[in-house]
């Protein structure tokens, strides 16, 4: 079905021929955007297998009260790896590499506006992941001081921490060069006739958190370097026991770790806004709303990191000021919230399985958001501060929400990136082992929590026991539910059904191409005549000629 809202002159999606990406592609060397995409989700589901693996001893521990499993230093770097593995080798990469896929397509570039750079900020990826892993291998083991690595803990365990440092530096670097990449190819490279707001949501989300990136990470960057020091050559910045100061790190370590939570979320957010509106058959509401609110909530975040901190003998000043941005971030979120319910809002549902993703994601946001706004209250937060209440609001967002917006996401460009259709019975077996998984898994951490169960603990007291027993059987599910998805996935790319270049009926210029994509995206560069989201519009279904529908074409309403 053709688009008139893109005009592609004499061109048809027929007239480009589809280029599969082979394995032959996947393990060399390429500048192609397609490729580079590619390599980063499979690289980094790979990790996701192993932290999720990691997770799974964490909550074996954890469904008895004793210490019977493994040893407390072992427990130590587990919870350590696991934690830095999902957030810097699956999360944070993932939606790099999607954006890497998916964001020439969206705004009609051939490429990368940097592709050399492209491809060398992905082949940083997998040796800091491999060197980050292998130090189980050391003889002290791994960092044992967790993933945000406070001194002084962090300066007791030599070999892993500085294993630990050197990786997340190695994996910061390549996220500040492919930042640089996004901003630019959004900024420089988009079609003709598309205008800001004429960008997919999605587009606009990846803009909003690439430039947290670029402002946020060189404090973290900072603040690994200075670690390195005290534990590599002797200085003292943060060794209380020598006059410097841990809390320094704190703050240099969360200017960039709390707006990290809105660079995983915001690519999240896109994600349902581009996926709702193609399944409920309706125009994505409040567009313009939504795409400010991106940047909305990168502004604010920008400003919450001591939100962390109120247990640090922060002052009270500072407490309140936190306290206030801390709850502000609520409202650009709210605003998504509300457009993503009002999408769906008498809409002719399509429940396939991105679709099921997609609201599961969007409906355990909202609970994550709640939890999040009564953790911005100082008086609260001091109450549940290192219990396993803030765990189980932290996983309702990076897992529940963010980690179901991913799947959703391949699911739905699953046909254009391989040109195949997955087997629609085995996604739906997914979402539903892992909807159900997810919530048994991370709602008990929250009465838990309320009840005074402290974080990091091998043992704990036996009252505690029922509501650990569910979160370890709903963790066994979730590592189950991978099963599934790994059979869809690669019985699909080997037999799947042939896909055709818009099996959803989507907008947007990714679905104009062929599936898959061809070398250089496009023919011919397309001409954008419309904003996105035109369900419902029967210009941009073709039903009337653009010329006969009294629709503005410069009108970006």
């Amino acid at each position: 079905m053709t688009n008139p809202a893109i005009d592609r002159g004499n061109n048809t999606t027929n007239s480009v021929q589809p280029e599969a990406i082979t394995w032959q592609h996947i393990l060399c060397f390429s500048t192609d955007h397609k490729v580079i995409g590619v390599q980063y989700i499979i690289t980094t589901f790979i990790f996701f297998l192993i932290g999720g693996l990691m997770a799974m001893f964490v909550r074996a521990e954890l469904i008895t009260p004793e210490l019977n499993l493994v040893d407390r230093p072992f427990y130590n770097a587990l919870f350590t790896l696991h934690g830095t593995v999902m957030i810097f080798l699956w999360i944070i990469p993932f939606n790099a590499g999607l954006s890497n896929y998916l964001v020439p397509l969206m705004v009609g570039a051939r490429d990368m506006a940097f592709p050399l750079l492209n491809a060398i900020s992905f082949w940083m990826i997998p040796p800091a992941g491999i060197l980050l892993i292998s130090s189980f291998l050391l003889p002290n083991g791994p960092a044992q001081a967790g993933w945000w690595s406070y001194p002084p803990v962090s300066l007791q365990v030599f070999s892993g921490q500085l294993v630990w440092i050197i990786s997340l530096i190695l994996l910061g670097i390549s996220s500040i060069m492919g930042a640089i990449n996004f901003v630019t190819t959004i900024v420089w490279l988009r079609a003709p006739g598309m205008t800001f707001f004429r960008m997919p949501v999605f587009v606009w989300s990846v803009l909003s958190a690439q430039l947290l990136q670029l402002i946020n990470l060189p404090s973290l960057t900072g603040a690994l370097i200075l670690l390195m020091f005290d534990l590599a050559f002797g200085t003292s910045i943060f060794k209380p026991s020598e006059g410097g100061d841990p809390i320094i790190y704190q703050h240099l370590f969360w200017f960039y770790s709390h707006p990290a939570v809105y660079i995983m979320a915001l690519p999240a957010f896109g994600i349902f806004a581009e996926v709702l509106p193609a399944f409920a058959r309706n125009p994505l509401f409040g567009y313009r709303s939504l795409a400010i609110a991106s940047l909305g909530i990168a502004l604010v975040s920008i400003f919450v990191w001591a939100h962390h901190m109120f247990a640090s003998a922060t002052p009270e000043w500072m407490r309140m000021l936190f306290v206030v941005t801390s709850m502000l971030v609520a409202v650009p979120t709210g605003v998504k919230t509300f457009g993503w319910v009002a999408t769906i809002w008498r809409g002719k549902l399509h429940l396939d399985t991105p679709m099921l993703f997609a609201m599961g994601g969007a409906a355990m946001f909202i609970f994550g958001g709640i939890t999040g706004v009564m953790l911005a209250s100082n008086a609260f937060d001091l109450h549940v501060n290192n219990t396993y209440f803030v765990v189980g609001h932290f996983h309702y967002i990076v897992f529940n929400t963010i980690t179901l917006a991913i799947f959703a996401a391949i699911y739905f460009w699953f046909p254009k990136i391989t040109g195949r259709m997955y087997a629609e019975g085995w996604g739906k077996l997914h979402f539903w082992m892992t909807f159900i998984g997810a919530n048994l898994t991370f709602f008990p951490m929250h009465p838990l929590g309320l009840q005074g169960m402290v974080r990091r603990v091998a043992s704990y007291p036996p009252e505690y026991q029922g509501w650990n027993v569910i979160a370890s059987l709903g963790a066994f599910l979730l590592g189950v539910s991978t099963l599934p998805f790994i059979a869809n996935m690669v019985g699909s790319v080997l037999d799947g059904p042939r896909a055709t270049d818009n099996p959803w009926e989507a907008t947007g210029l990714e679905w104009t191409t062929s599936s898959p994509p061809p070398r250089e995206n496009f023919v011919e560069i397309p001409q954008v005549m419309f904003p996105p989201y035109n369900y419902g519009n029967p210009v941009a279904y073709g039903e009337v000629p653009a010329t006969q529908s009294g629709e503005d074409v410069s009108n970006d309403e």
